[in-house]
């Protein structure tokens, strides 16, 4: 008979895969959160303008938004809802590169909140890819209660 891991190694696997999928969803909400402010006020996107947003800012808005919004709905779907972690992998890989782009746009247009909002997200969603990557791993796999 095979036998598994001590309980307290595997509850502690298991809150960390919780923290780490509660943290991505938060990460994916802060994102679709930040895309709408974006589209009610195009200038917050442009720091230290003065005045309404033109066109561009506007148009900025909108291509963020576009992206933004069903790919931060589909990562938060996955994450709190299927729970199967078919296709979670690939998906945060995917937002992980696409933060790594919004970071280095913070960067060259000089926008801090951007840069760090972008690096901190990429780093969460390509951390947790990487977990998931392991064999394995997958948010299904970590303790719940109730039945299977």
């Amino acid at each position: 008979m095979l036998r598994r891991s001590a309980p307290s190694s595997t509850s502690a696997t298991g809150r960390g895969m919780h923290a780490m999928v509660i943290a991505n969803a938060a990460g994916a909400a802060l994102s679709m959160a930040s895309s709408v402010i974006g589209l009610v006020s195009p200038e917050l996107a442009l720091p230290g303008s003065a005045g309404p947003a033109g066109p561009l800012a506007e148009l900025y808005a909108q291509g963020y938004a576009a992206r933004a919004l069903p790919l931060g709905a589909a990562v938060l779907h996955q994450l709190l809802i299927s729970r199967t972690g078919r296709g979670l992998g690939p998906l945060l890989l995917v937002s992980g590169v696409v933060q790594v782009a919004d970071a280095a746009i913070g960067v060259s247009v000089h926008n801090p909140g951007m840069a760090a909002g972008g690096t901190l997200l990429a780093l969460l969603h390509l951390g947790l890819a990487a977990r998931l990557a392991r064999p394995g791993r997958t948010p299904a796999a970590t303790p719940q209660s109730g039945p299977a």
